[in-house]
């Protein structure tokens, strides 16, 4: 996933005036304004966007901000601080002094306050979603998907009371060993802008419900969904300080990866930024698990069902304008598959790009001029390298959005030894390689860095298992796009494309977040003052 959480050139969009003026869209602009009415943390009118700390909302009194705009029209939505040093302290210590209590907070009451996050959830989902289209650029229904899949997370955290169950064995006469799952203390969640809601629902339920507290970084790009989340977590009934919110950029992740309350650390972004929080973190003595870059391979066999096949690739490549860390961007044609090609770009180019508030959207902008720069800048390089362009949507014009940061679908020709398929793009290109057998394909897979996922497209049984046997990826599709886990298994990206021990939600999120405490008890039955009294003459032998 390329998220630059860590660049020093984050200091060019820090303004200390507003952005240059824009309009949004009469379709945006209504939505606009209800979210500044209507909630405390966030503002998408041009206000500020506030910490969340001790279950306050407090203006920052920070000298740098960070501008917001609309990617469809460079409108300015909202003007994010950097939290400051004394502001961030002020957060770890509500987080701390939350946890003395919430720590001993039984797991019903807990449950309680999910099971009424879930609720809040579904009824707020508009304004959420909304956020996110302005913010980060989604069509509304992609929006609302963000929200779904971390919503799920919310949902299977309500059986806690059966997944945080210890163990306990009598391992000799009156003697017992147990296990219970216990709490680490203070934690911290830094999240990328591509999945403005689902990832702060991946850890906020996780870590609260496991009777921890949480420093939540949202991304500075968009954090108005992870403020609305915030705020309804704070009606579902979370104890001021459990739940904080902070920040920034390269100063706010140092000082979470450096803060001596905070015991573990969950990062989604990109390599460069989980790389220097996972080193960091660690040699702070944290436990951090760190989901990094992605480039995902679909085989297509010449066995597949062919509609399934190219549909299932057009849209998880380019949905959500390839910023997703488990799109498909590398599609592998064996054999005959190879002729499916022309039909393959006639399915790209009907997709539709506007606005995203604007119905029919298939895709939207790009996070950034900056995205959209790097994104052309990688699509351009398989040019000068002798790739093919075979679909060219560098320069596309959306005439109702002439200011926004719009790539259209891009195919690609390339060999593995190009650019455009070395780095991920992470913007609406797909790219191309030939294959001439299954066996080639998967060597193909095996020998790129990232690990996050892939999918095979086939109608035989033995291929499938095959290719589920001998792929070195972590999460495997079969006939499905793009094969994220639900959350009551885990996620389980590999190689580069991770930093940790321990993987994000289901159980593997519940390790994460609890650490064992072993007890060996001896209470010996014969010790017992409850036996009854007897009658007999004492014989003392």
């Amino acid at each position: 996933m390329y998220v630059s959480a860590l660049p020093r050139r984050l200091s060019a969009r820090v303004l200390s005036t507003s952005a240059p003026r824009f309009a949004l869209s009469p379709a945006a602009l209504p939505k606009a304004e209800r979210i500044s009415a209507e909630w405390k943390g966030t503002s998408a009118t041009g206000g500020t966007t506030k910490n969340f700390v001790g279950g306050e909302w407090m203006e920052s009194k920070t000298s740098e901000w960070i501008d917001v705009v609309d990617p469809s029209t460079q409108t300015l939505l909202t003007r994010v601080p950097h939290t400051t040093s004394g502001e961030f302290a002020q957060a770890a210590d509500a987080a701390a002094h939350a946890f003395k209590t919430w720590q001993k907070t039984s797991v019903l009451s807990r449950q309680r306050i999910v099971l009424n996050l879930q609720q809040l959830l579904r009824d707020n989902a508009d304004a959420i979603a909304n956020s996110i289209v302005l913010e980060q650029g989604k069509t509304v229904a992609d929006a609302h998907g963000d929200l779904l899949r971390g919503l799920q997370v919310v949902e299977t955290t309500i059986g806690i009371t059966s997944t945080l169950m210890g163990e306990k064995i009598e391992v000799s006469k009156d003697m017992d060993t147990y296990v219970r799952k216990i709490p680490l203390g203070v934690c911290a969640s830094i999240a990328p802008f591509n999945f403005p809601a689902m990832i702060p629902l991946w850890t906020i339920p996780m870590a609260v419900v496991t009777g921890n507290t949480l420093i939540l970084k949202p991304s500075e790009r968009d954090p108005g969904a992870a403020m609305i989340i915030a705020e309804l977590c704070q009606r579902a009934g979370l104890p001021p300080g459990v739940l904080n919110v902070v920040h920034g950029g390269v100063n706010t992740v140092n000082a979470i990866c450096d803060h001596p309350e905070i015991k573990a650390i969950s990062f989604v972004g990109g390599d460069r930024a989980g790389k220097h929080i996972y080193e960091r973190g660690t040699q702070n003595g944290k436990r951090v698990q760190a989901n990094l870059g992605a480039k995902n391979h679909a085989i297509v066999m010449p066995d597949a069902n062919r509609n399934l096949a190219l549909n299932s690739i057009i849209g998880a490549a380019f949905g959500a304008a390839g910023q997703r860390c488990m799109a498909l961007s590398v599609a592998i044609l064996v054999g005959d598959t190879q002729s499916w090609l022309p039909e393959l770009l006639e399915g790209a180019k009907k997709l539709k790009v506007n606005g995203g508030f604007e119905e029919g959207t298939d895709l939207g902008p790009l996070i950034s001029p900056a995205a959209k720069q790097r994104v052309v800048g990688l699509i351009s390089s398989a040019e000068n390298e002798g790739g093919k362009i075979l679909l060219d949507g560098r320069n596309l014009s959306v005439p109702a959005y002439p200011d926004g940061n719009f790539v259209g679908p891009t195919v690609i020709e390339a060999s593995t030894s190009m650019r455009c398929y070395k780095e991920e793009i992470f913007g609406p290109a797909l790219v191309v390689i030939r294959a001439s057998s299954l066996d080639d394909a998967i060597d193909i897979i095996n020998e790129n860095k990232y690990g996050n996922g892939t999918a095979i497209f086939t109608q035989s049984g033995a291929t499938a298992r095959k290719f589920e046997n001998n792929v070195n990826v972590g999460q495997i599709g079969i006939n499905v796009p793009i094969p994220v886990p639900l959350p009551m298994f885990s996620w389980s990206g590999n190689k580069a494309s991770f930093l940790g021990d321990v993987g994000f939600y289901g159980k593997s999120g519940i390790n994460f977040y609890t650490q064992n405490k072993t007890t060996t008890s001896l209470w010996r039955s014969e010790d017992a003052v409850g036996n009854r009294a007897s009658v007999n003459m004492p014989t003392h032998h």
